[in-house]
């Protein structure tokens, strides 16, 4: 098959096409033929191996996974041994690993069901994002109908699909973006859309109950003068600090304010569960929720994907499309 590969971190001109076989799926894992696939900010911080503790795990001098990529959207073409979930023709969406190649393998309970309203290059950039964005509000904030909802980021993978999932709750939802992104924003359902280059989040007379701190740029003192009294706050990563910690210091800091105030300051490491992937596929073919891919990317030009998305021009994702041979 044909997949990108890389052998050090780096930026994306780390990575090339190679041949290499296909993979053999283990116990509780199948084989998708991949028909898209997602690029999101993980994958970028696993290739350029950033923040540098990543590196225990994932590896230290070089990444052990060398193929890239974790949603996927296919077909099943095998199954491994003592696989219940699925049979050889299943049209599923989810996490695998080594996703940027035509075929890879993916574990039966990191899986579900493709929608059937959506085709599969919008469903292969629905898995990671979405699941974060539904864990953020649901898990770590517990939004509600009725309150107001601040989404910092709302133009990005995890934001847009925040913004769309707290105007369906029932929340009042505001997005900060960049200016050329604030119509964007709109058309997912926010009331209010704010130019973080011009507008002042924390300005606004009214706190919010909710934030979804997706950007990862807002000092945390900026951050608790928007939020209300007793609101909750959930950190989605984080793009700023130093090569050690990329922000970690804010989620450290809020963590000792929650336990001295009744703001709550929560970070966020979402759960790669099936059943969660399963409620996003029937938000999306109930109507609240639908992926916006901005552009499609053939295999080869995946270095040229993550430059982009590293620049940020992106609103919404970006997708990878292994043709067939």
């Amino acid at each position: 098959m044909r997949a990108i590969v890389q052998d050090r971190y780096g930026p994306s001109s780390v990575l090339r096409m190679e041949q290499l076989p296909l993979p053999t799926p283990a116990a509780g894992e199948v084989l998708v033929r991949v028909a898209a696939a997602g690029v999101d900010r993980g994958v970028w911080h696993l290739m350029v191996g950033r923040p540098y503790p990543l590196r225990a795990v994932f590896g230290l001098s070089r990444p052990k996974q060398r193929v890239p990529g974790l949603d996927l959207a296919g077909v099943v073409v095998a199954v491994g041994p003592q696989v219940e979930r699925w049979a050889v023709g299943d049209v599923v969406f989810g996490i695998g690993r080594g996703t940027y190649a035509q075929f890879a393998c993916a574990h039966e309970g990191k899986l579900a069901r493709a929608p059937k309203n959506l085709p599969l290059e919008r469903c292969g950039v629905l898995a990671i994002s979405g699941l974060t964005a539904l864990q953020a509000l649901r898990d770590a904030t517990a939004a509600k109908a009725g309150e107001r909802v601040l989404v910092l980021g709302a133009a990005g993978g995890v934001g847009h699909f925040a913004v769309q999932l707290a105007r369906a709750l029932g929340a009042h939802v505001t997005g900060v973006c960049s200016g050329e992104k604030l119509a964007f924003v709109r058309s997912l359902g926010a009331h209010e859309a704010l130019d973080y280059r011009r507008d002042d989040f924390a300005a606004a007379p009214e706190r919010f109950d909710v934030i979804v701190d997706i950007a990862g740029n807002a000092p945390l003192a900026r951050l608790r003068r928007a939020l209300a009294p007793h609101g909750r706050l959930t950190f989605v990563g984080g793009e700023n600090g130093g090569e050690w910690t990329f922000g970690l210091e804010r989620q450290l800091a809020g963590a000792l304010l929650s336990r001295l105030g009744a703001q709550r300051f929560v970070p966020l490491l979402a759960n790669e569960d099936g059943a969660d992937m399963a409620q996003l596929a029937a938000r999306v073919e109930s109507g609240e929720l639908a992926p916006h891919v901005e552009r499609v990317f053939a295999l080869e030009d995946t270095p040229r994907a993550l430059a982009e998305l590293e620049a940020g021009r992106v609103r919404g994702k970006f997708a990878i499309v292994p043709a067939a041979d």
